[in-house]
């Protein structure tokens, strides 16, 4: 009974506090200027140019927190928000899709990793709960183990993706600190950001992770039962 009170405490609950600890955090200091008055997307251009990126785009993009990197067209999209204005929070998030730039460029192997893991992962995702529910339906556990291999590519494409996301923002940090973008007082909000955003990866590696665990023990649970 334990496990499960813990298992759903880590599905249900960790999701929802770090997606409010992110947004809190972001809002807040979306909401105070930086001292340098330089937008998310001068930023942006600002540290690609000094990292010898000059071909890297940087391009507006709609949503909240919809900022993002695309290695296939070398494209840094920030959110409308962060692009135009001058925040503390633009200048760290703008850094951040940056910091996957530069290592994109140098071939950083788990971004390498987890961009070859992209394809797989997308059908894997789609299809793992077709043979799991068939399987566990059916008490048929050959099914059952292909869709659990199916959600395991899923799940090691988010433990990689943890990897990718605390560089990238270590990046950051240290390239906004060495071209003088923010200074010693901002510096640990723009941290603040970076950590919360961080939070919501590390939630969904650990949901992923304790619902492929659930998902073994109940395979392990049907061949106790056909015994």
């Amino acid at each position: 009974m334990m496990m499960y009170i813990i298992y759903f405490a880590v599905l249900m609950l960790l999701p929802l506090y770090a997606q409010r600890k992110v947004k809190k955090t972001y809002t807040r200091y979306s909401q105070e200027y930086s001292t340098s008055g330089m937008t998310g997307a001068e930023v942006a251009r600002k540290i690609l140019d000094q990292n010898g990126l000059g071909n890297v785009k940087v391009e507006p993009v709609d949503g909240f927190l919809s900022d993002h990197y695309d290695p296939s067209t070398k494209v840094v999209r920030l959110s409308t928000h962060n692009f135009y204005e001058t925040s503390i929070a633009g200048t760290a998030v703008a850094a951040h899709e940056c910091g996957h730039a530069i290592q994109d460029a140098e071939a950083y192997s788990f971004l390498t990793w987890r961009s070859k893991l992209v394809p797989a992962a997308n059908i894997s995702s789609n299809a793992s709960w077709i043979f799991i529910m068939i399987g566990m339906i059916a008490t048929f556990k050959p099914l059952m183990l292909v869709g659990i291999i199916l959600l395991a590519i899923g799940v090691l494409f988010q433990v990689v993706t943890l990897p990718v996301e605390f560089d990238a923002s270590k990046r950051a940090m240290r390239q906004i600190d060495q071209l003088g973008i923010i200074n010693n007082e901002e510096y640990p909000k723009a941290k603040k950001v970076l950590t919360a955003a961080a939070l919501t990866y590390v939630a969904a590696a650990a949901t992923a992770v304790m619902e492929l665990a659930r998902l073994v023990l109940i395979y392990t649970g049907m061949g106790n039962r056909e015994d």
